[in-house]
């Protein structure tokens, strides 16, 4: 379970971005405060001071998508219990333009990644996803959530079919039922992004490229080939990306 003080903490930064949409904007030392605040309790802050005069919300994915239990505390981790409500509190705050967010992620589980993809994929702000270091597993489907999404040439993204832990009964009713999550982790990808739901199982089911294991690895340039992610880039060109959207919007 989530500790009642870590969440408090969370909800408490969550709520101070939100509110610094709204404060005196000639109060910059306080404001630099507790933008460090807020990177440092949740990896989220507010991008207001730039020349545009927008608003963007900046969202982190890293380290392991957290599901329903809680991982060990020396990992760093999602949790699906504090993006989901941050997400709802974005859309229902005009002030909020935009949306950045930065993903370096190992992937994780299959719901919680899901919930967030989904949940992003409904904000009716322009989206921009810009992977860094890698987007593995669960990770695609949040990249491809976006509205537009960006990749560096040094990252990566391992596609890969459907994994479980703990116990599995070895019968037919089981390889269904992971057929039906991986379908739906294929769809979701495929519905946001231009690769086809053909190459995407190709990827999973590839038998050359990991060592003992089943699946592929693509480098930068290579997701863009794929039509996974939108092109190539960094921080420079999603947030002019994300300028530009917001001024059509």
């Amino acid at each position: 379970m989530t500790h009642p003080q870590e969440t408090q903490n969370f909800y408490s930064s969550a709520n101070s971005a939100l509110d610094s949409t709204q404060g005196d904007s000639s109060n910059q030392p306080h404001k630099q405060t507790k933008t460090a605040e807020q990177i440092r309790e949740n990896g989220q802050c507010i991008l207001e001071d730039n020349s545009h005069h927008d608003t963007i919300y900046l969202l982190s994915i890293i380290g392991e998508v957290e599901g329903h239990e809680c991982l060990a505390s020396n990992l760093k981790s999602t949790k699906y219990e504090h993006v989901l409500p941050q997400l709802a509190a974005i859309e229902d705050n005009k002030k909020i333009q935009g949306l950045l967010m930065l993903i370096n992620t190992v992937g994780g589980d299959v719901e919680a990644g899901l919930a967030i993809a989904e949940m992003i994929a409904s904000l009716s702000i322009p989206t921009v996803s810009l992977v860094l270091g890698g987007s593995h597993s669960i990770g695609v489907p949040l990249a491809v959530s976006t509205n537009h999404s960006f990749i560096v040439p040094t990252a990566t993204m391992m596609i890969h079919p459907v994994r479980m832990n703990g116990t599995i009964i070895g019968v037919r009713q089981s390889y269904d039922y992971f057929k039906r999550i991986q379908d739906r982790i294929v769809g979701f990808i495929t519905r946001h992004s231009n690769i086809s739901e053909q190459r995407v199982l190709e990827l999973m089911t590839d038998t050359t490229t990991l060592t003992r294991d089943v699946g592929s690895i693509l480098v930068g340039e290579q997701a863009v080939q794929e039509g996974i992610i939108d092109e190539m880039g960094g921080i420079k060109e999603a947030l002019a990306y994300l300028y530009q959207q917001i001024e059509q919007s």
